[in-house]
């Protein structure tokens, strides 16, 4: 096992525009690091380049303190699982497992022995004869993942491998994943558009957008203390609400509504000028009340989805210009379509952002 260090790593195509900009950031041995931001923003670049099957057009890359920038993919000693499994069709689960293995050289006894114990972590011992059109999507990816764990590389790399199962198997895989990380222990990169996945699987997350860094933190960093609205509004399923006001004077007022601003933000903010600015609050911590009150908003049912244990209420504050809130009430509170209802928000919860930047201020 092995460190994995990127220093200004820089990756341009031939038209001029930069898939990865500047990009540095380590993954300390044994860590399990996930790679999260939305389509096209240079996550799996990333990993390629770690992996040595694309060349940086700038920075280095080191894997155990070694540069390895002009090492070739197959002397880097780390192991990929694609989207697409990429599973040898005319050979066995067993012989799939223990395909890298046999391209090493490795001693038939101790192929053997790596294969038999891959197998039985990940419950693969009774198709170890089938091949992979007689295995289900799930056993596939467990295979994918078994062939490359064999090999007991220095570093794990996982671009988006459980975006073609379905939900429950999704979850169920990514659990095994959880487990299988925690017995083995190899560093770990794990690229995905899924903040799911990114919250439950991460020792630590990188945020990225537009091939550039957005954040660095464990999940509970990054989703109580987001470093801007693109990982506010990104990680968290509602997303969090994002509501434009003005603040004076210890107040954000909103059209036709008002809330006070807690004493810890007021230090944030122009003490003698009006200020526009950005209010995030998550979805949980927005409680519905009997009537109005000081410190409550009152909004207008639009969508309601009953989950059983709780409710998700999409409602509206204002209409013009429209701003919604996505609240996550406990129970089975289900109010009408077009119902008006009154909540209160945490006001210790409430996070301020620059309309401007979009950065958040501290």
């Amino acid at each position: 096992m092995a460190n994995v260090r990127l220093h200004q790593l820089t990756r341009r195509f031939s038209a001029g525009a930069a898939a990865v900009e500047n990009i540095s950031f380590e993954v300390p041995d044994g860590q399990f690091c996930v790679l999260v931001g939305p389509s096209g923003c240079g996550k799996s670049t990333i990993l390629r380049m770690i992996a040595g099957l694309e060349s940086p057009t700038a920075g280095e890359i080191y894997i155990a303190g070694q540069n390895v920038n002009d090492q070739s993919a197959r002397d880097r000693d780390v192991a990929m699982v694609f989207q697409n499994y990429a599973l040898y069709p005319h050979m066995t689960v067993a012989e799939n497992l223990a395909f890298g293995l046999k391209m090493r050289h490795v001693e038939p006894a101790k192929i053997q022995q790596r294969v038999a114990t891959v197998a039985e972590a990940l419950e693969l011992s009774h198709l170890l004869g089938r091949k992979p059109k007689q295995l289900s999507g799930g056993q596939q990816q467990r295979v994918a993942l078994g062939r490359a764990i064999a090999r007991q590389p220095q570093v794990f790399l996982l671009d988006e491998p459980l975006s073609n199962l379905d939900a429950q198997l999704r979850d169920d895989t990514r659990i095994e994943l959880k487990r299988l990380h925690q017995q083995v222990g190899i560093t770990t990169l794990y690229v995905t558009h899924d903040q799911t996945e990114a919250m439950t699987l991460a020792d630590q997350i990188v945020v990225l957008s537009q091939g550039r860094i957005q954040q660095i933190g464990t999940p509970q960093q990054i989703y109580q203390t987001p470093a801007n609205q693109m990982v506010a509004t990104f990680l968290g399923n509602p997303a969090m609400n994002l509501l434009h006001s003005t603040y004076k004077a210890g107040i954000f007022y909103f059209k036709g509504h008002s809330i006070p601003c807690p004493s810890h933000l007021q230090t944030l903010l122009n003490k003698t000028q009006s200020q526009i600015v950005n209010i995030g609050i998550r979805p949980e911590f927005i409680q519905v009340v009997s009537a109005p009150a000081e410190g409550t908003l009152t909004v207008t049912v639009e969508v309601v989805e009953p989950l059983g244990r709780e409710t998700l209420i999409r409602a509206v504050l204002t209409s013009e210009p429209s701003q919604t809130l996505n609240l996550v009430i406990k129970g089975s509170f289900t109010p009408a379509i077009g119902e008006r209802i009154s909540i209160r928000p945490d006001l210790s919860k409430l996070t301020i952002f620059d309309p401007q930047t979009g950065d958040c201020l501290r």
